[in-house]
């Protein structure tokens, strides 16, 4: 910290770099070392924080961090046009997955599902269709298995034989906080309290391991459909194996 000039902090501008200056506040040390109280006497609470938080303190609310979504979506285009509704659900299974990992990891369960599909509307000289439909859940739930039949019931319903499928998606909605939930008549603690266990673990297991080392049978195995990515940009900043190697 003494060896880096307080400007290169986030927030300290030029007038207030003049100002930390006057002060005799030079390098992010000085900032450090500062009375939180003086800095916001002469800067505001904006400085102060950085002030604390340059101290370990930390000063950020997690809504201001992470504020939990209200709707989660997954979808993607199709590497090859889709006309069997056996690579559909496939499909559509892969996406809930990923979008049932992300709902429990913000601590949510969705009380309905959206599921859509479409053709390639730019391809006029193919029959064109694009349709989707809201399945409510009777208890909100962030199981997966549970989510993914509900996203076969409203595909199921969808589905139109004779059509090249482009493109198709979920969207979990009416997300409330895992717990919250009304209880009903028929709730069953044991088979919550299982569901819980069995998800954790599967998370778990994906976190450790990588993704989908754990996956519903539905989601398939070849995956025609999946959207190619031979053209892609290597991950350099985030995979260990694709950083470049000297030789």
């Amino acid at each position: 910290m003494a060896q880096i000039a307080v400007g290169e902090v986030w927030g300290v501008g030029r007038r207030i770099n003049q100002r930390l200056a006057a002060m005799g506040i030079q390098t992010v040390l000085d900032l450090r070392n500062a009375s939180p109280k003086e800095i916001r006497s002469q800067f505001g609470v904006v400085m102060e924080r950085t002030c604390e938080e340059l101290r370990g303190i930390s000063c950020l609310d997690l809504e201001d961090v992470a504020p939990a979504k209200k709707q989660i979506m997954s979808s993607r285009s199709f590497g090859a046009p889709v006309e069997r509704i056996e690579e559909l659900q496939e499909a559509v299974a892969t996406y809930v997955e990923r979008a049932a990992e992300k709902l429990r990891g913000q601590g949510s369960e969705s009380g309905a599902l959206y599921v859509f599909v479409e053709t390639n509307r730019f391809k006029e000289q193919e029959p064109q269709y694009n349709a989707g439909k809201t399945i409510p859940l009777v208890v909100p739930s962030d199981d997966t298995r549970i989510l993914i039949q509900a996203a076969m019931r409203g595909l199921k319903a969808l589905f139109r034989p004779g059509y090249r499928y482009k493109k198709a998606g979920i969207m979990l909605t009416l997300l409330s906080g895992r717990g919250t939930k009304q209880a009903t008549l028929f709730d069953n603690p044991d088979e919550n309290a299982r569901s819980s266990r069995l998800m954790a673990t599967v998370d778990k297991a994906n976190r450790e391991f990588g993704r989908n080392a754990l996956h519903s049978a539905a989601t398939g195995v070849t995956q025609r459909w999946a959207m190619r990515s031979g053209n892609r940009s290597p991950h350099y900043t985030t995979r260990w194996d694709e950083l470049p190697v000297a030789v």
